[in-house]
């Protein structure tokens, strides 16, 4: 595999398009990256990480959008909360965008806000608790969502989770619950293949047909990005579980799941996220680098799904 820097050739293109490939732009990366300039699609950041108007970390990313494509990926709007949306963070989130004007906005399937006791004031979690897959958790997800949609203006990507728990009243696929919620919603779907993955070895059952069989029930055109990332497998620990940790390179079953996402979806924008135990910028350069030869022949095999154009049309919608 070959490191992406701004002296490499751009990949031979084939008749059909090859997806447009990101990294998660983490702080240890910021100088690295705007001093290299690699050959990028897009850059990711965490949406609540420029909540600040102005300061260093505003300056380093108007420096970044000034010289690629800035998505933004948030993991605070908790959109499955019953007490809904918090008012400030969604004021927050809208003058950034305002400011940034994203290629994409996103956020999680999880709720994080509640009260403590019944008649309390409202906490947060601070993490990304799973939703059930009830008629209920999807109303008040899909309540949430059009309201941040309403607020920005524009469609939002909702993320499935790696999740550590199910609940007994579940009454949906989870693939059926995302096709409801855009449905209803009109947003769109932020696929996590890492995380379909780490969700099937957790189950105990094969995770790349688990995982792909979850692709092959989605409706076409509602996925608008897809994320990579490597995962922990603490088997023998933490009660055996597998940990979404986006700490390591990606796994094979990842990779494979990613090519029939492809075949199925077309070329789908996709990021790399590297979130903990941070490599040097070359090894993620690497892994995007991966991720275009993985596409690549894909695009060289049978001809995929071709993707619904909504997405690139809904984004570029003031």
């Amino acid at each position: 595999m070959a490191t992406l820097t701004t002296a490499d050739p751009p990949p031979a293109v084939p008749d059909r398009a090859l997806p447009p490939v990101g990294i998660g732009w983490r702080q240890p990366h910021y100088a690295p990256l705007m001093q290299q300039r690699p050959r990028l699609d897009f850059l990711e950041v965490h949406s609540e990480n420029f909540f600040a108007a102005g300061g260093a970390a505003m300056a380093v990313l108007d420096q970044g959008r000034a010289a690629y494509d800035i998505s933004l990926h948030g993991v605070g709007l908790a959109l499955g909360s019953a007490v809904g949306v918090d008012a400030w963070h969604l004021d927050q989130l809208a003058a950034l965008v305002q400011r940034v004007a994203p290629v994409r906005v996103s956020d999680h399937a999880c709720f994080a806000r509640a009260p403590l006791q019944a008649g309390g004031p409202v906490v947060h979690g601070a993490d990304l608790l799973p939703l059930a897959y009830t008629d209920a958790a999807l109303a008040i997800l899909a309540s949430n969502v059009q309201r941040v949609q309403d607020r920005l203006r524009r469609p939002l990507l909702v993320e499935n989770l790696a999740a550590y728990l199910h609940w007994r009243d579940d009454s949906w696929t989870e693939p059926a619950f995302f096709n409801a919620l855009a449905r209803r919603t009109g947003c769109g779907l932020l696929l996590d293949v890492n995380n379909l993955v780490v969700n099937a070895l957790n189950a105990g059952v094969e995770p790349v047909a688990a995982a792909c069989g979850f692709i092959d029930a989605l409706n076409p055109g509602i996925v608008g990005e897809i994320h990579l990332a490597g995962y922990c497998d603490s088997t023998t620990g933490l009660g055996g579980l597998v940990i979404d940790d986006h700490g390591s390179r990606v796994h094979p079953p990842v990779w494979q799941v990613y090519a029939h996402a492809l075949r199925r979806l077309g070329p789908v924008p996709t990021l790399v996220e590297w979130d903990t135990d941070l490599p040097p910028l070359a090894v993620l350069l690497d892994e995007a680098g991966r991720a275009l030869a993985v596409a690549q022949a894909v695009a060289n095999g049978p001809a995929p799904r071709t993707p619904d154009p909504t997405w690139e049309r809904a984004c570029t919608v003031a």
